[in-house]
């Protein structure tokens, strides 16, 4: 076969295909429009309130993490978001409400709780003045697990696995 034949493709193929393209786009454009027809909030009649906590940080993981991690920058507290949200994740998979009720701490009485997983004799060691006494409460948990991680392994960046 000769280096200079190509296959092409038939002009039709090409000409469906800006349809298809040129359909999809105006679709898409089109979506938003037809939802905005239909927003109450457009009439001023309904408002949306966003749960937030008493020192206004959003009422869910990425509230209680940055709230936790002011409180511990005022304290001297080590930690990343991201270092903070890894552990989350794999302790308790952002539930705070988690308890561990078949390891070795649970068969001594003494179930890990919360987002991190924190045992109650360490919560109340490493509790952070300001925050609540309740291990289930997501920001108490997560500055007393933090406290607790700089303290044993200098932050909780550093930890990788349970604690």
């Amino acid at each position: 076969m000769p280096a200079t034949a190509r296959h092409r493709r038939p002009r039709t193929n090409r000409f469906a295909r800006v349809l298809a393209v040129a359909g999809t786009g105006a679709a898409v454009l089109a979506l938003p429009l037809i939802g905005a027809t239909s927003a109450s909030a457009a009439t001023g009649t309904t408002s949306t309130t966003v749960s937030t906590s008493p020192a206004g940080y959003s009422n869910n993981l990425d509230g209680w993490i940055r709230e936790s991690l002011a409180i511990m920058t005022q304290k001297g507290i080590p930690g990343t978001y991201n270092g903070i949200y890894r552990n989350v994740m794999r302790e308790s998979s952002g539930n705070p409400r988690a308890i561990n009720l078949w390891d070795s701490n649970a068969a001594k009485g003494i179930p890990s709780k919360g987002l991190l997983q924190v045992i109650d004799p360490t919560f109340n060691a490493y509790h952070v003045a300001g925050t609540s006494f309740d291990p289930y409460d997501p920001v108490a948990n997560i500055t007393a697990a933090c406290n607790y991680a700089a303290a044993r392994y200098g932050s909780i960046d550093n930890v990788s696995s349970a604690y």
